[in-house]
């Protein structure tokens, strides 16, 4: 599978769980294969070198997937990447061949000198290094993976990913049609990948296969009222160089793919899954399988990108949790109830306007960002129950001037949660820091590596601090900051408990009913989806706690001459990658 072997295709972000590869195609790996060659190259100049490396490496990863390339580059061919035939990929289960490609990008790495790198170049060389490391790790897990996530699987998000494919001319129209043509052969590769999970006796239990089939049926029962119809009409209208007549003729054509291709697609997806019920034996957390601590450990290392052990993980969340009840008592005379009365009591304001005061709201304490067009979004109403509350779709690398963030209404209970959510899609969250960095002008290697921790922690980083931006007191906001920010260290524990430590069910209602959750259809609920994804509230939590400890960090060293503009500035310019590395080289970016 694709993110088991260097990459995860930067393709969309989630609010539950971003940064994910969605589409997790094997074509990547014939690719990364194809560059045990440039070991060979006489030793000039070694930046020089380098960047010649990683620019193909770049090209070879973007070019083995039609929805990746696409996404990654508006002009391909600015960067001599010529398209060929539609491909959508397949999912990988051999992880001999993955271990190749890991061994020959290794001795790749061995021929350059990394002294002799500049700064930026040795960022790049390090992640380079630690991708390798986790993918050798990974290779022996693949078996564990699961496509088909509760949260943000194959089955909700590929419908997502094609309906925001942009058409910039003919020729996008006509691969985008082919794409939808494969996709009843890119099913049975999925289900393929399942089948020898079920063999392996790694194969998901009945209940997440419910869930499953569940979302999979709601896509089909939309039926004429898909959003497939709909936003590939919306989207060729602005195709200039195409005729009225020739527009409505692809309108057709997109009709029918999406009855006789996609639908089919995901009716034999169903039917197939169904043959698989009961194989499942594992209800309860990874801790339960062979080598499932294992693997746990390694999903928590690379979803995050820290380097603490779930134990040190552990602690750092109880302690987070706990300076944060302390901060909740020290805001005297108000109630959490007052302060949620306040907070409904904001007057409704539009997702644009929030954006604004968000901007201007952030302008003292982080560095300016290019100018960049938004446009937000609404996820369609049948999708609702079985797509997150909120997420960015990622533009390309040469064409983030032009953005789009999903809103689920029916997952907005106040402005107070779309203010937050906003912050953390938008400004200083998501968007922000990707059009930033971007505007960094780094390494295009960089911009399609997956660091789900720095990325999802950022944006929690960003949320949190969003309260304060809010018409709410200061007292408020911190009530309900710290209250927020609490409920996510709890789901972080539990993600640990239920995988880590082996909590039953039960285990997990008693855990959320000391913190007063007593609502055992609720933690049923969450139960499961930790179940379904193993780590992923971890990305977020542990990924904000890590900021915060780089801010005290940050805060220690420079004492008086403090400043949160700088510091923002620094990490961001590192950009994304594991803790250990912006830790190390954000005194750099300061100076």
């Amino acid at each position: 599978m694709l993110h088991t072997v260097f990459f995860h295709i930067k393709s969309i972000y989630t609010y539950q769980k971003k940064y994910m590869n969605l589409l997790m195609a094997a074509g990547i790996l014939g690719g990364a294969v194809l560059l045990c060659a440039c070991g060979a190259r006489e030793q000039k100049d070694q930046n020089a070198e380098f960047e010649a490396y990683t620019e193909e490496l770049f090209c070879s990863e973007v070019s083995s997937n039609t929805i990746n390339l696409h996404y990654t580059l508006k002009n391909p061919e600015d960067y001599g990447i010529t398209e060929d035939a539609a491909v959508l990929g397949s999912f990988e289960t051999d992880a001999d061949m993955v271990k190749a490609s890991v061994e020959n990008m290794r001795r790749s790495l061995e021929n350059f000198s990394y002294d002799e790198l500049d700064l930026q170049n040795k960022i790049t060389f390090d992640i380079l290094d630690y991708q390798i490391k986790a993918a050798d790790q990974s290779a022996d897990f693949i078996l564990y993976e699961e496509p088909l996530g509760l949260v943000s699987g194959v089955q909700t998000q590929f419908p997502v990913v094609l309906s925001e494919y942009q058409f910039y001319d003919r020729q996008d129209v006509e691969t985008y049609l082919a794409l939808l043509e494969m996709t009843g052969e890119y099913f049975d590769s999925l289900i393929k990948f399942e089948r020898e999970k079920a063999s392996a006796g790694l194969f998901m239990a009945d209940y997440a296969l419910d869930t499953v089939i569940e979302q999979c049926q709601a896509f089909l029962d939309m039926g004429d009222g898909n959003y497939l119809y709909s936003t590939f009409a919306n989207r060729i209208k602005d195709v200039n160089e195409l005729t009225e007549e020739e527009k409505s003729d692809y309108i057709q054509d997109n009709a029918l793919a999406v009855s006789d291709c996609i639908f089919p697609a995901y009716e034999k997806l169903i039917s197939d899954l169904e043959q698989l019920r009961g194989s499942g034996k594992n209800e309860k957390g990874l801790s339960y399988l062979p080598e499932g601590i294992d693997y746990y450990e390694l999903v928590v290392r690379q979803s995050t990108g820290s380097e603490r052990s779930v134990e040190e993980m552990e602690d750092l969340t109880r302690r987070q949790i706990t300076d944060d009840l302390e901060a909740m008592e020290k805001v005297l005379g108000i109630t959490t109830e007052e302060a949620q009365e306040a907070a409904a009591a904001i007057a409704q304001t539009s997702a644009e306007l929030i954006l604004t005061r968000l901007q201007e709201g952030i302008s003292g304490t982080f560095p300016e960002a290019p100018d960049t067009v938004l446009e937000v979004k609404y996820v369609p109403e049948e999708m609702e129950d079985h797509l997150s509350p909120a997420f960015y779709m990622i533009p390309a690398i040469d064409n983030t001037e032009q953005n789009v963030i999903y809103i689920n209404q029916a997952h907005m209970s106040d402005d107070l949660t779309l203010f937050t959510t906003l912050a953390h899609e938008g400004y200083p969250g998501h968007l922000y820091q990707t059009v930033y960095y971007e505007s960094t002008d780094p390494d295009p290697i960089r911009s399609i590596m997956d660091f789900g921790g720095y990325v999802e922690g950022w944006a929690t980083y960003a949320e949190m601090g969003s309260y304060y931006l809010t018409p709410l007191s200061k007292e408020q906001a911190t009530l309900l900051q710290k209250n927020s920010s609490i409920i996510l260290g709890l789901y972080a524990l539990a993600d640990m408990g239920i995988h880590y430590d082996g909590w039953s069910r039960m285990d997990t209602v008693a855990f959320f009913s000391n913190y007063g959750i007593t609502d055992a259809e609720t933690v049923e609920r969450i139960y499961e989806l930790i179940i379904g994804s193993p780590g992923n509230y971890l990305k977020y939590y542990i990924g904000y706690v890590e900021f915060l400890e780089l801010k005290k960090a940050w805060a220690e060293e420079k004492g008086e001459a403090f400043s949160q503009k700088e510091f923002h500035e620094a990490v961001l310019e590192v950009g994304p990658a594991p803790f250990e590395i912006v830790e190390e080289y954000m005194w750099e970016m300061g100076e």
